[in-house]
């Protein structure tokens, strides 16, 4: 491969895997290619085949689901259960968040199961070295972090968290306990206390270049990561939270100066009312770059119902701009998500995504629904079935509820078979 797909594209190439990508998207190829030349979408998977997709203008909003084992929970069989909820469940990528100490054989497992892309956070990584090494994650090694991101983009992992925004300057103007909450990314809480404990400067924005390099090498997406997401509703929109996208728009600048392609990671907890303003200033602030949000989560009094919260404001953010949304399990703030609970993640945030493609007049998502109704007023059961986002479900409470006979819920007065028989 001559240069990233990025520059390839810029030397008036268009690869002709993009042609296909372009037809399964539901997107003409040279429009494609402008939404990537603009830095407004990224293509990720191109480069190991693995379920390459689009993230960005025009298409399809998408779906992320972060799996990974926990210090105090780590099992690969485990992983490898939620990876297949993840999938059966139709996500459009995968995240591995690892903190066990075997991180390294569960991400293998995951880059060779997955039939999607696969992002990780490699800052994880470090910090379980650094804890097993040197008795604390915050001990960070500057020559073994960038090993390790590169060891990792040469697995073949398609996509990057990477916390660059989170600098020493705006940890010294901001610290964490003027908030609420605090800092409540994992990521961000360890680059912070990393720079307070040694007074050094971020490493990933100190040596930013460095990290280009490697993207550039590897021809890896970036997702500049938002380390200072709000954890709690009062605490959106601070200071801390936009000083960051702030400097995050000018990493995205230099990564696209250099052919990398990188999208935007954003919060996080956000009041409903605030959901459209804040993808808005976001997008302004990092030069429309493809926009990654973690739901929002729009409530903070609902654990356990956590996919739901997080939908509601994903339905939104997807309508004002958001491009990807990592989902929410209901096990959000409780504990480690069983593989139902990610399949329950996962489906909650395809129905937000769906519902902001109706929103935005992407193409084919209204007609999904139309074809649904059609089904549905013919009282054609297979059909609605078919059609359902979760067959499986909508197959088993039909059984459960009406059999093979008509739906309890209205019987004799079912206004299709009435409205049938005044014809």
């Amino acid at each position: 491969m001559s240069g990233t797909l990025l520059k390839q594209l810029r030397k008036g190439r268009i690869p002709e895997a993009l042609k296909g990508l372009a037809k399964k998207e539901n997107i003409d190829v040279n429009a494609l290619a402008r939404n990537i030349l603009d830095g407004t979408a990224v293509v990720l998977g191109h480069r190991s085949g693995r379920g390459t997709m689009v993230v960005g203008r025009d298409v399809k909003t998408k779906v992320n689901a972060n799996i990974g084992a926990s210090t105090l929970t780590s099992s690969i069989d485990y992983e490898k259960k939620k990876l297949q909820a993840a999938l059966r469940a139709k996500t459009d990528a995968v995240m591995d968040l690892s903190l066990a100490d075997n991180i390294v054989e569960i991400r293998k497992v995951i880059l060779n199961e997955s039939t999607v892309p696969v992002g990780t956070v490699p800052i994880y990584e470090e910090a379980t070295m650094a804890r097993i090494k040197r008795g604390a994650v915050i001990r960070l090694d500057v020559e073994e972090f960038f090993d390790c991101i590169e060891r990792q983009m040469e697995e073949g992992v398609d996509f990057v968290t990477v916390h660059c925004g989170i600098t020493k300057d705006l940890i010294e103007k901001y610290p964490p306990e003027f908030r609420l909450e605090g800092i409540v990314s994992r990521g961000g809480a360890i680059t912070a206390a990393y720079i307070r404990n040694t007074g050094n400067e971020n490493p990933l924005y100190q040596y930013y270049d460095r990290l280009l390099d490697l993207a550039e090498k590897y021809d890896c997406v970036l997702s500049l990561g938002d380390g200072m997401r709000p954890g709690a509703l009062y605490d959106a929109s601070d200071s801390l939270e936009i000083g960051e996208q702030v400097v995050l728009g000018k990493l995205q600048e230099r990564a696209f100066e250099r052919g990398v392609m990188a999208m935007i990671e954003g919060p996080g907890h956000v009041p409903l009312h605030l959901v459209e303003k804040s993808v808005k200033r976001i997008k302004r602030l990092t030069n429309n770059a493809p926009l990654y949000l973690l739901g929002p989560i729009v409530t903070d009094i609902a654990p356990g119902y956590d996919h739901i919260t997080s939908a509601i404001g994903a339905g939104v953010a997807g309508m004002s701009g958001a491009d990807f949304i990592c989902y929410v399990t209901p096990s959000e703030h409780l504990g480690l998500p069983s593989a139902q609970d990610v399949f329950d993640g996962v489906i909650a945030a395809r129905i937000a995504a769906h519902a902001a493609d109706i929103a935005k007049n992407i193409p084919g998502a209204m007609e999904w629904d139309n074809e649904l109704s059609k089904a549905r007023k013919a009282l054609d059961w297979d059909r609605q079935i078919e059609l359902s986002i979760d067959p499986d479900r909508a197959r088993r409470v039909r059984k459960e509820r009406s059999g093979e006979g008509a739906c309890t819920m209205c019987g004799e007065y079912c206004v299709f078979l009435v409205l049938k028989e005044q014809k």
